[in-house]
Formats: C-alpha cells, structure tokens, sequence
C-alpha cells in the first residue's frame, strides 16, 4: 500500500528525544487493513518513507489507536525540519522481506 499526507512533526520523550509523525485516521485504518500480513511483532510496520529529498526504511509503532512514524534525526536536520510544522509524506507499506528487524533502516 502507497499513501501521501501531511503531519505535524512532533516530540515525544522517553530516555531520549524523538520525533514522530502521527498517520491521518484514514491512512492508519488502510495500514490497519494490512497489519497482519506485514507486521514483524509488537504490531510494528516496516515501511519506506520519503520526506522532500530523504528517503529510508523504518519501522511505524502503534499508537492511541492509529500509528506513529519516527523521523531520523539526520532527515530532520537534512530537511530543516521543526516541531508542530506540517511535513509532506510519501509511505509505502512494505513488508520485512528478509530485512532484519533490528529497527536501523537506512538513510537514502
């Protein structure tokens, strides 16, 4: 599954910053629809991003309900990226494929 949207980048705390973009309900129950054929555990959903000129692969976290999509500190840095400003998104839903679940992705 493809989707495009835009969401507010915003932090959230734990033992260390990160920030986070939440899915629109309606792109949430569409990765919803397909959760179980691409999870790797602990609902976690492999995805590929892209924002502006920055392009990885990274897992989204369930959350409230819906899901969350974590930005590399290097993609918000790269794409001057800030907190509560709208960020354009392409995702795609992929799933695991062989790649490990270790929750690196890579940064293209």
């Amino acid at each position: 599954m493809e989707a495009e949207f835009t969401a507010e980048l915003f932090e959230w705390r734990g033992p260390a910053p990160f920030y986070w973009l939440a899915l629109p309900p309606e792109v949430a129950d569409e990765v919803n629809a397909e959760a179980a054929a691409t999870t790797y555990g602990w609902g976690a959903i492999p995805v590929r991003v892209r924002v502006g000129g920055s392009e990885w692969e990274t897992s989204m976290l369930p959350r409230a309900g819906g899901y969350v999509l974590p930005v590399k500190k290097a993609v918000r840095l790269g794409e001057g990226l800030v907190e509560d400003q709208p960020v354009q998104v392409q995702l795609s839903v992929e799933p695991r494929g062989g790649r490990e679940a270790n929750g690196t992705g890579r940064a293209r």
